[in-house]
């Protein structure tokens, strides 16, 4: 009987350990992801330098390299697919576009268009740290 006591721990130990494992490695890493930080993000200061003349487009260029960064880094942990990568990619282009084209327009970003990119760009983000 103790044989088969000793059995039983060793199967019940081994199935704990998998189910651990299988948890693990299931859970999404978000924290992984710096553009789940949105309180980062959204602080997030850039260099001005190249084609970027304005700090606010400095931020909001740098917040799509970092969101475009996870959303590729996402889609290779399959945590999206090809199809929502490639939708979100194209968002965030969309915002560094507009944005560029503001500061070639008027000379600058304001405040306020900032804060629509930036909630546009949380809107990116909460679909990779979801």
């Amino acid at each position: 009987m103790a044989s088969t006591e000793f059995d039983n721990v060793k199967y019940l130990a081994s199935a704990l350990i998998l189910a651990a494992a299988t948890t693990a490695s299931a859970q999404t890493p978000k924290q992984d992801y710096q553009s789940c930080d949105l309180k980062s993000q959204q602080t997030l200061q850039a260099e001005v330098g190249g084609n970027i003349k304005d700090p606010l487009q400095a931020h909001v260029s740098r917040r799509g390299n970092v969101l475009q960064a996870d959303i590729g880094n996402a889609r290779k942990a399959r945590h999206v697919t090809q199809r929502e990568a490639d939708a979100l990619w194209q968002r965030v282009e969309k915002v560094r576009t507009e944005a560029d084209g503001l500061v070639v327009s008027q000379g600058f970003l304001s405040a306020a268009e900032r804060a629509s990119y930036d909630r546009e760009l949380d809107d990116v983000a909460s679909v990779i740290c979801r």
